[in-house]
Parts: structure tokens; sequence; C-alpha cells
């Protein structure tokens, strides 16, 4: 499927801005783990995905990283081109958490086409207010929920997201999505599983009662 089928505005645009954007469009496949933006680099552009999933997480002074959001099939990224934000003070790192296929639109190709399109310039504040939402809703779980229920309901999220409740997740990379110590993992799943909500084996964790598991989320 093409470009203009993923991008919900592309009708909206003219045949000149349409054309622009066809001629500086960039497709890349990347790897799981790979790096696409952040950690030094340049304004690596807008990314929209077209098959696979990103993640976005940002690392403190120690080295210790917390999610703040994920990208899906058709998500896309603004915060890898925050060249053209003047705004945004923060770094974003955006790594690949599966084999990944996107676009990459130049920043100043769509800063120039949000400059002359309504559409395009309505449809990026509804993106970046969509993200500060997600951020906001990050900290209000950070700042007030207990940890047992921020990990239940990110073992609820990620079997959600994969179809199945047998994760293979590592203590360290549930860790670095949570912003917490992989030994404060260790120790909330070893509680889990005392009390029958989950099963655990080397690289992976048994969702076995997913209704207890919600009841910890409510508190």
């Amino acid at each position: 499927m093409d470009f203009e089928a993923y991008f919900p505005i592309w009708q909206k645009l003219s045949a000149a801005q349409q054309e622009l954007l066809r001629g500086h469009l960039a497709e890349r496949s990347v790897k799981k783990g790979t790096v696409v933006h952040g950690g030094g680099m340049e304004c690596t552009g807008l990314l929209m995905v077209k098959q696979g999933q990103l993640r976005a997480y940002m690392l403190s002074e120690d080295g210790r990283e917390i999610t703040l959001y994920r990208l899906f099939e058709r998500d896309m990224c603004l915060f890898s081109a925050s060249c053209m934000m003047n705004s945004i003070q923060f770094d974003i790192t955006i790594e690949a958490e599966k084999d990944t296929t996107m676009w990459v639109i130049p920043a100043e190709i769509y800063r120039q086409i949000m400059a002359d399109s309504a559409p395009a310039a309505n449809f990026t504040n509804e993106i970046m207010a969509s993200r500060f939402s997600d951020v906001m809703w990050l900290m209000d779980q950070v700042l007030w929920k207990r940890f047992d229920q921020r990990l239940a309901g990110f073992l609820l999220e990620e079997a959600n997201i994969e179809g199945t409740n047998t994760l293979r997740l590592t203590h360290e990379t549930i860790g670095k999505h949570l912003g917490n110590p992989r030994e404060v993992v260790t120790r909330m799943l070893k509680y889990f599983s005392g009390e029958g909500f989950v099963r655990l084996s080397r690289g992976t964790v048994e969702l076995c009662d997913t209704e207890g598991l919600r009841k910890i989320v409510e508190g």
C-alpha cells in the first residue's frame, strides 16, 4: 500500500503539495533494536510507520529509560523532527521494537507544506496534542500510581498488543519501559507469581490471572 493510503489528509493537499511530498519521501526498513532517532543524531524528519512498531523513550543522566509512547502502523512521530519545533527542549529516542518499515518526511519539506496548508497544520496539532496527552498520562501513572498497579497495567497492555498472554520479556526490558531498576521489577513479578497472577520462566512472563491483574490496576 502506498503512502497516499496511509496519510489521512492526502486528499486535502493540493496537487503541488502532493508532488512535493512524493519527491522527497524516503522509505526505510530497520531491524528490531535499531535506534532511528536520538543519541545525538541530527533532525531525522517525520516518521510514519508502514509496518512494525516503534518505541519513544527518554533517558536519564544515570542511564535509566522510561517509555513515553509506542508507534504502530499508520502512526506518525513528530518528535523525530523536533528541529522544526523551537519550543521542544528535551531529547527523545526512537527505537524499533520490531522489524519496521516506515516513511521519512524531511522536516523542512513538511514545515513548508504545513505553512501553506490549514489541514496539514490542524493534523499536526492533533498529533501533538495526542502525544502530550500520552506523556501527561505517563506522569500521572508515575506520580500517583503504585508500582504494582503500573506493572499490572503494563503486562495487560503488552498482552493486548501481542495478542497472547505469554510475553517474551526480560525483567530488564520491563524496567526500561517503566523507568524502574530491574531488581524492583523482579521483586514485584515474584510477588505476582506467588499470588498466581503470572508464571515466570527465563525471558518469559505468562499471564495466568488477567482478572486479578485488572483488579490490581483498579486499586
